[in-house]
């Protein structure tokens, strides 16, 4: 049985963040769960899945996050408790379908839990999420560490049936992959059948619907209002007369800090953990008891600008500071030192900072940047795009996926590169306003995403330019997740459908479609050269499984290859493929045979026939 699903209410557990929000939505009864994966947000996804297969709990890996909250949003329209799963770059995706939900409304419980990624660890942008409350009118939850993330989910179910509202639930990197003891509560039966009553004057959202609407969601603000006046996640603690208001994980930060500085007779909290809207009152009130106000939040100035407005319309004059260049940025994620230094500073208490050690005499720590894996079947794909383009101005637009490491030297595959599918309507304006050579790449999953669009688009306007389609059989960069493009016979998996990317794009009026498995090299190449050259929308579908996928389902079968003494150190071998599993000794190249998955690419390029085969034993 999965760990989450223990029905053994007081036992502790050691969780993930993620694992614990999973086990706070099955406590909470959920039924139904949707997902487009994206860290740091997967493992909550990787959870529902695992747990699905041996229980009534459905879940699904949606084509985007757009679909993945629309059939959520059906679900709890029919009364079933449901919960949607994203990064926060997610919701820019689904906002569209999130704006009018907000008007509907729901029946049955909804949770949209969306991860933020300061210091982008894994993201192309910092934005702060908090702002899609504001925008949409919805409840904002942010608990402060991995126990109170179980904690507050039932929370957050339990406050959208009464409100008849989706709830955004925020969480942040430092929360969703932190680890901690969770004590489990009690699982709340699932319902996993509910009816849909018609109601179109409510639902079909018309202007003359939707007007009235809106209505009814100002309505559910101001209700709102009041649940986060009294709800246990908005709490003081301390008794000074010098304030700080903090959230998240900065929570924990300001609490450590005031620790640290021995000043809990002169400092109180405000933590707000139900943030959207905010307890204006309990702001207000708190407010009037300080001298000096100090808002430490990550991100963007949300809280900051509205604990000022409270202050100006309560007749309040005193310093309340959060984002500055002398004290906390909007860039990155805070730190425990960072946020203690800028409390003692701005409240005038002696603190010394803790001395940097001297490393004057250390040697600097080589760098590793991230690199695509010994034997991926991009960086064949690259290395043969290359060679055909060499004498070409070239273009070369990319997309989200493992695929936009290919930016890095010596590959340096991506030129430009803005969100999930932006690859393929950025070449449709690259091809238009230049004479260069346009040559996009997209994975299969991020293809399925919201690449199928801007193809289209591309057929129809007649465009110039060629996509390449890396199809390695799964989604990769978040952990190899199912897309619809996957064989999920592989995972022993029935009752799923596979679509076919060379039907699709056939489908979409591509004339011009090129199959190559990047491995044959010399094939590829000869394929290439005739795709390039096409006038129009042409397609390249790349296929081979990702390597470290193959390994995971035992269908790899690794040979390691060996330089042998035929190598006259050209090198081209690391100048051009950088493969990991090259290494320099005695300023010779050398395989490393424990990391070689014998994909032979390097043996195929190299000018002396010197890479060979390693015979075993």
């Amino acid at each position: 049985m999965h760990k989450l699903l223990t029905e053994n209410p007081g036992e502790k557990m050691l969780l993930l963040g993620n694992e614990a929000i999973a086990r706070g939505a099955i406590e909470a009864g959920v039924a139904f769960t949707s997902t487009y994966p994206g860290t740091p947000s997967s493992e909550i996804s990787l959870n529902f899945f695992q747990m699905s297969q041996e229980s009534d709990l459905y879940f699904e890996y949606s084509t985007n996050e757009k679909v993945a909250l629309e059939v959520a949003a059906a679900s709890a329209n029919c009364g079933v408790r449901s919960m949607c799963i994203m990064k926060h770059v997610g919701l820019n995706v689904a906002s569209d379908a999130l704006m009018t939900l907000a008007y509907i409304g729901v029946k049955g419980g909804m949770v949209i839990l969306t991860a933020d990624d300061p210091f982008l660890f894994s993201s192309q942008n910092e934005q702060d999420n908090r702002y899609y409350g504001k925008l949409s009118g919805l409840p904002v939850i942010e608990p402060s560490s991995v126990e109170e993330a179980k904690e507050m989910v039932p929370y957050a179910f339990d406050l959208s049936e009464k409100l008849q509202e989706p709830v955004l639930f925020r969480t942040t990197t430092r929360i969703n992959h932190s680890t901690a003891f969770v004590k489990l509560g009690s699982i709340k039966p699932r319902v996993t059948k509910g009816s849909f009553k018609k109601d179109p004057l409510n639902y079909v959202t018309v202007p003359a619907v939707s007007r009235k609407l809106h209505v009814k969601l100002l309505k559910n603000i101001e209700t709102a209002k009041g649940i986060s006046e009294q709800s246990e996640y908005n709490f003081i603690e301390g008794n000074g007369n010098l304030g700080i208001i903090c959230n998240g994980v900065s929570y924990s930060y300001v609490s450590d800090a005031v620790e640290g500085l021995n000043i809990k007779d002169k400092i109180k909290i405000l933590r707000i953990g139900f943030s959207n809207p905010m307890p204006e009152t309990r702001i207000k009130n708190f407010l009037k008891e300080c001298e000096k106000v100090l808002v430490v939040e990550e991100g963007e100035p949300v809280m900051e600008e509205a604990v000022k407005a409270f202050a100006q319309e309560a007749g309040l004059c005193f310093e309340i500071k959060g984002k500055s260049e002398a004290l906390f940025p909007r860039l990155y994620e805070f730190n425990p030192e960072q946020v203690q230094n800028n409390i003692a500073k701005y409240f005038g208490i002696p603190h010394t900072p803790a001395q940097v050690p001297d490393l004057s005499d250390v040697p600097e720590i080589p760098q590793r940047p991230p690199n695509l894996c010994a034997g991926c079947s991009h960086r064949a794909t690259y290395y043969e795009i290359k060679k055909v383009a060499e004498k070409m101005d070239t273009i070369y637009p990319s997309d989200i996926g493992c695929y936009t490491l290919g930016m890095l030297p010596p590959l340096s595959m991506a030129d430009f590169v803005i969100c999930m599918g932006g690859s393929v309507g950025t070449s449709c304006g690259f091809s238009q306003v230049t004479d260069q050579k346009v040559i996009s790449f997209i994975g299969d999953s991020t293809f399925f995403h919201s690449g199928i669009s801007g193809l289209i688009n591309a057929v129809f306007n007649n465009h110039n330019f060629t996509l390449v389609i890396l199809d390695n059989g799964i989604t990769a960069m978040t952990g190899h997740q199912p897309n619809p493009g996957v064989d999920m016979g592989n995972l022993k998996l029935e009752g799923y459908g596979r679509v076919s990317i060379e039907n699709i794009v056939r489908a979409t009026g591509v004339k011009h479609i090129t199959m190559i498995k990047p491995y044959k090299v010399k094939k590829s190449i000869e394929a290439i050269k005739e795709a390039l050259s096409y006038k129009g929308v042409s397609v390249i579908i790349s296929e081979e499984m990702c390597t470290l996928y193959a390994k995971n389902l035992r269908l790899l079968k690794p040979r390691s290859f060996v330089i042998t003494d035929k190598c006259k150190d050209h090198k081209n071998c690391v100048n051009e493929l950088a493969c990991p599993a090259f290494y320099i000794e005695e300023k010779r190249v050398k395989i490393d045979e424990d990391m070689c998955v014998g994909c032979a690419v390097c043996a195929q390029i190299c000018p002396e026939n010197a890479i060979m085969p390693l015979k075993k034993g």
